[in-house]
């Protein structure tokens, strides 16, 4: 099981967390361990270590026997982690991470700290395709891609129909458009098909 999922940049703030296991003690305290362990890791080193010392933070409380392991990658100025227990395959997780980093820079044209910062509902959602209650749902990229582009789009018409400065009543195809405006074509060139 897959139990957290951090993105942190090279000074330990963090930018994505999403935790899948209850926390017994703070998250903050979280993140500071697990940046002091990666960060200090020599480069040439593998991508995985065992971390006995996050079990007090979220495996149960009647201390259920599971070893965790934090699988990580660096790109650029972020790094990327999972917390996973010994049920999880590292190199499937290392893989898991590289899905989710194309996947974040398909929707974002090469993803970087700020994207994250300013679009982190965005980098949430691309997350919960990826992975849902600490199991992975889904590792084709293109598939991932599709669904973001639908909620996306499906957004942007949600908005535009709900919009009441909306000149023209909705987006052309919508259950609004038919209402007649002086300035609907004016409506349909900024809210139309193919609009930002």
């Amino acid at each position: 099981m897959i139990h957290a999922v951090l993105i942190f940049n090279t000074s330990g703030v963090p930018r994505l967390t999403k935790f899948y296991s209850p926390l017994h003690r703070s998250a903050q305290t979280l993140v500071q361990r697990i940046f002091g362990l990666v960060s200090t890791r020599p480069s040439g080193l593998c991508n995985f270590l065992d971390a006995p010392e996050l079990e007090g933070f979220l495996t149960p409380q009647d201390g259920g026997g599971e070893k965790l392991r934090v699988v990580y990658r660096n790109y650029a100025t972020l790094y990327f982690v999972f917390v996973v227990d010994n049920a999880e395959s590292e190199l499937g997780v290392l893989d898991l991470i590289q899905v989710f980093v194309e996947s974040l820079d398909r929707t974002f044209e090469n993803v970087c700290e700020l994207d994250l910062v300013f679009h982190f509902d965005e980098a949430h959602h691309i997350l919960s395709e990826v992975i849902q209650g600490g199991l992975v749902l889904e590792t084709n990229v293109e598939e991932i891609d599709r669904r973001v582009q639908e909620a996306a789009k499906a957004r942007k018409d949600s908005f535009a129909s709900a919009n009441p400065l909306s000149l023209g009543g909705g987006v052309v195809g919508s259950r609004n458009s038919a209402i007649p405006t002086t300035l609907g074509w004016l409506t349909e060139k900024l809210a139309g098909v193919g609009a930002r």
